[in-house]
This record gives C-alpha cells, structure tokens and sequence, in this order.
C-alpha cells in the first residue's frame, strides 16, 4: 500500500450546538472521488484506540480514489461538549450531519462506514433514507446496544474488584440512569439520554435495498462469522438486504491502545467498497 502524497484537512464543523472536529481525506493530485465514506467511531474508549487503524484505513482509501470524513461525534475527541451532555439523538444528529455534508461536496456514491458501536448509529441513519438504500462498511459490528451498555458498565464492577470492592454487579448502575442520574464508568461521565438511546439501538432498522459488508476479526480465525452475527445476516436478507460478511485474522484493536495494524483487514474493507459487492449487478 503507497502512502498517500497529501495530509488530510482539518476543520470544524458546525452543529446545532458547538462544533465538530474533523479530518477530511480526499485522493491525491487532485483526482475526483469515485465515491465517499463517512466514518463513525466506536463508544468511549474504544474510539482512542482504534484511531490508528482508522487513519491507516481513511488514508488507503484516499490512496485508491476515495473522499473519507472522519468527525469526532459530541462530547468526543476534539469536538465541543462534554461526554455526559452527548445524547444518542445528538449523536445521530452528528453522523446525519456529516453525511449531508459529504453529499453536498462530492456527488458521488456514499458510505457509512460504522466501527463497533459507530455501528449502530450507522444503521439508524440508513433508515432515514429509504429513497436511495445506503452502502454499508461495518468492522466488528455492535448486534445489540444494550448488550453493549451492560459490558460498558461492567468496566465499573471490573475496577472495583481490582479495589478490592466484591459483591455488587450492574444494578445499582441501571438503577441511577433510570432514576436519571449520571454514572461514572472508567472515566467517562454517562447520561441517561446517552444510555437510554444506546440501549434501544439495534441493527434490525437498516431498510431493505440497502448493501451491507460486515467484518470480523478474530484470533485464530474461524471459518466463517460468529454464529451471532450469521444469525444478523438472515435478518438482514429476511428485510431485503444484500450481505456479505467475512472473518479474518487478527486481534481486537478497539480494546489495545498499542496494537499492530490489522493490514488484511484494510485490505479487504478496500476491495469491498473498490468492488461495490454486495450489490447485484445490474
């Protein structure tokens, strides 16, 4: 994979409330996009880990011919606003946003491409346009928000332990974002509005039409998906999706922040958008 022979823009988005931070990559020389992805990070943690392997993939598809945004949703990053003042609707704001934005610089075909939970916030996006069904890239795909919201607040009871404080689980957790009361989870100040949104999150609203290419990393690889997500798949062709889904080798980087690059994963998330499956040709 050559480098690309130019840095990405940086600029500020802005929002109904704030501003974004983002990072514009686009080909080098001045070639015209042939399409264009909007990348949509993962929850808390997650997302400063995975902000290399997300560069080196924004920077090979600049690289191949391809526009790429990356913006650090509300409350995240470099962008305005606290993490506990973010909703989930203010998120899905955000990624709308970007991706209007995205239409309007470049006429050409978009991609939401969704890390982890930026999944699930790329599929409630999808289904605001039924006229044209998105294109879809997602890497490690978040099934189920509130599965998601229980692991994350698992990080609470985790550190604990490590304090020596036993015999206590999520619930008193739950109990205080029900009572609408802000938690504290391995340094991140969550919100009720944050949580509730996540927790009602799911993969089930993509609209049917739309293209899906979901990837799984895993160490060693199987020979096919998890059993999980094969079982997301028959639900997305059951609504009218066409899907293809692959597993390939290599070890969780949203959970290291030291981590060598997943290059098969690169590789094969290129060929998927240079490819354009898993669209039936016409």
């Amino acid at each position: 994979m050559t480098q690309q022979t130019t840095s990405p823009d940086t600029f500020f988005m802005d929002a109904a409330e704030g501003k974004r931070f983002c990072l514009l990559h686009t080909p080098p020389r001045g070639q015209t996009p042939s399409a264009s992805l909007v990348y949509i990070h993962p929850f808390a943690e997650e997302m400063n880990a995975s902000r290399r392997m997300a560069a080196l993939q924004a920077r090979t598809f600049a690289n191949a011919g391809f526009a790429v945004l990356q913006m650090d949703l509300k409350g995240c990053g470099d962008s305005s606003g606290n993490f506990e003042d973010a909703s989930w609707s203010d998120w899905i704001d955000d990624v709308q946003m970007a991706t209007k934005w995205m239409c309007d610089q470049f006429k050409v075909p978009l991609w939401l491409w969704g890390l982890r939970a930026g999944c699930l916030l790329a599929a409630q996006v999808s289904q605001r346009d039924e006229d044209m069904p998105p294109k879809l890239l997602f890497w490690q795909p978040v099934l189920s928000g509130r599965q998601h919201l229980h692991q994350f607040l698992r990080l609470h009871v985790a550190s604990g332990i490590a304090r020596g404080q036993c015999g206590y689980g999520t619930a008193p957790l739950a109990q205080r974002l029900e009572q609408g009361l802000a938690v504290e989870v391995a340094g991140y100040r969550l919100a009720p509005p944050l949580a509730r949104g996540m927790a009602e999150a799911n993969l089930d609203v993509i609209c049917g039409g739309a293209g899906i290419v979901s990837l799984e990393l895993g160490s060693p690889v199987g020979p096919s998906v998890s059993p999980a997500l094969t079982a997301q798949m028959q639900r997305w062709k059951n609504n009218g999706c066409y899907v293809v889904a692959k597993a390939i080798e290599g070890d969780a980087f949203w959970q290291m922040q030291e981590s060598a690059p997943c290059r098969a994963l690169v590789r094969a998330s290129l060929y998927a958008v240079l490819s354009e499956i898993p669209f039936p040709m016409t």
